[in-house]
């Protein structure tokens, strides 16, 4: 087929892995634009030669810089601009959220498409690793990491900024990802009609296949195979964090890594001298959130966003998901990947196609925000010459919140790069309503423990549901009743609230 110029596709791409070095001092070590720098010159070239490489990055239209969590500096991509000598005509810098590297790449190929960009440069690393080392070290060394001047230019910025739980969320104790995902996978059990030791098993099972990537994927943090039995059993080295997610079924955040990838209109990277083999085109991509709280979500197991949005970008690029041989599914917990799974009718348990092709934030790495752009970057040498293949990415950004897809291949779109935000169908779906206040009898919806650094119990947290729909939250604070949960299902379980607001079981 005539490929059309305006055609969007993705040229280069690199991941980078600073691995800990005990040779290398704390204060030795690469900052995080430092990171996104070196990265985003490997996906220059990666474009097939240097020279075709650095004139794409001396052609930048936009350079977008992924939120690192690590350090906050003023305008990154400014930074990593100013280190490659380059000026692109636009700086931009993303929200929080691990949807962002996929929004990006579909809002670049809209907009290369439309003759809005021409060439769009992504880059993002996080040093948490080197962060927190550098804490804990006795010494507490000072890195000597950059600090932009006040008058530095203000980015673009990218993305949706929210608030992401309401005030009774976070009273609740409901502050981080570790204490809100193991919510869902309790939740998920009981959908499913499991007992604990069976989906013990069924969630070590699920990481244990995801090690396996890990283990042959050279810019893996942890890159060694588990057993689902070292997943999901407690022991000195994995503790239990959050029932019922012990350490090793926790996204892995202290990493120090960097991804970049680098998109253009088709006719650009033919003037440059871009083999066709490095070519990976975004077919389709679409975009959306689930109702944005926690607490009005209709139920807290599945994604009527990600099943909506799946579908619409299947359609677009005229597939159904059994035409995807490379899936990489969001995968900071397994409740997640299964949410994720469900959502698009995707088997968890297929030793022909597994859920990610790096290994997952647990043991390939959690780089922050900036995951997505190691997924995109494996999918994109996975296809690299591969006719006929199709690949999917997954970004998802908060609590099960904001979603993005994208379909890509190695075979040019019939209709062009095709993109859907489905948000109105979504926001018509039904909402819980919030509990009454006061004294009232109970049910269990979902609920998780939150366990000290030693081991014991500290902190329940409950969603539950009245006699008329609503939805509440409150914690547990009795501990036989926390030892009780952790031991037998506590989903569906009848209680009430006592004088101090706390739940007590009555069944």
């Amino acid at each position: 087929m005539t490929i059309p110029p305006n055609i969007p596709v993705l040229v280069g791409s690199a991941q980078l892995t600073n691995q800990r070095d005990p040779d290398i001092s704390l204060t030795e070590r690469d900052e995080p634009v430092e990171i996104m720098t070196r990265v985003l010159d490997l996906a220059a070239d990666d474009c097939g030669s240097n020279k075709a490489g650095r004139r794409l990055l001396e052609q930048a239209s936009l350079l977008c810089s992924i939120q690192s969590l690590a350090w906050q500096y003023s305008n990154p991509a400014l930074l990593v601009a100013q280190k490659l000598s380059i000026e692109p005509k636009t700086l931009a810098a993303t929200t929080t959220g691990g949807n962002n590297p996929q929004l990006i790449a579909s809002y670049a190929a809209r907009a290369i498409q439309d003759g809005r960009l021409d060439v769009v440069l992504v880059t993002g690393a996080d040093c948490v690793y080197t962060r927190r080392a550098a804490r804990k070290d006795p010494t507490h060394p000072a890195l000597p990491w950059t600090v932009q001047p006040e008058d530095t230019p203000t980015p673009l910025t990218l993305g949706v900024n929210k608030e992401p739980t309401t005030t009774i969320e976070s009273e609740v104790g409901l502050d981080r990802p570790a204490k809100v995902f193991p919510l869902f996978e309790n939740a998920i059990r009981y959908a499913n009609g499991w007992t604990l030791d069976e989906h013990r098993i069924k969630i070590g099972t699920l990481w244990s296949s995801l090690s396996k990537v890990a283990e042959n994927n050279p810019y893996a943090w942890h890159p060694q195979a588990k057993t689902p039995e070292e997943i999901y059993q407690v022991s000195e080295t994995n503790r239990m964090v959050c029932f019922p997610y012990t350490k090793l079924l926790n996204a892995n955040m202290q990493v120090d890594q960097g991804a970049a990838f680098i998109m253009c209109s088709y006719d650009t990277a033919q003037r440059a001298g871009i083999p066709s083999d490095n070519l990976m085109f975004l077919v389709s991509g679409a975009d959306a959130d689930d109702h944005w709280f926690m607490s009005h979500r209709w139920d807290l197991h599945s994604s009527p966003a990600i099943r909506i949005a799946g579908q619409s970008a299947l359609e677009l690029a005229g597939k159904s998901i059994d035409d995807i041989e490379f899936v990489d599914l969001y995968s900071c917990f397994p409740s997640a990947v299964q949410i994720a799974a469900d959502a698009l009718g995707l088997p968890i348990d297929d030793p022909h196609r597994p859920l990610s092709v790096t290994g997952g934030l647990s043991f390939a790495g959690g780089p922050g925000n900036n995951y997505v752009s190691h997924s995109i970057s494996a999918i994109h040498h996975l296809l690299r010459g591969n006719t006929h293949k199709w690949g999917m990415t997954t970004g998802l950004g908060w609590y099960v919140t904001k979603h993005s897809l994208g379909i890509w291949s190695s075979d040019p779109p019939q209709n062009g790069f095709q993109y859907a935000n489905p948000q109105e169908d979504i926001n018509k779906l039904p909402q819980r309503p919030p509990a009454s206040p006061g004294h009232h009898d109970i049910t269990i919806e979902t609920y998780t423990v939150w366990h000290n650094r030693d081991g014991s119990p500290e902190l329940g947290i409950s969603s539950y549901l009245n006699g008329e729909g609503g939805r509440g939250w409150a914690n547990i604070h009795d501990q036989g009743t926390l030892t009780e949960i952790e031991n037998n299902e506590g989903c569906g379980r009848r209680a009430e609230l006592n004088d101090a607001g706390s739940i007590v079981l009555t069944d």
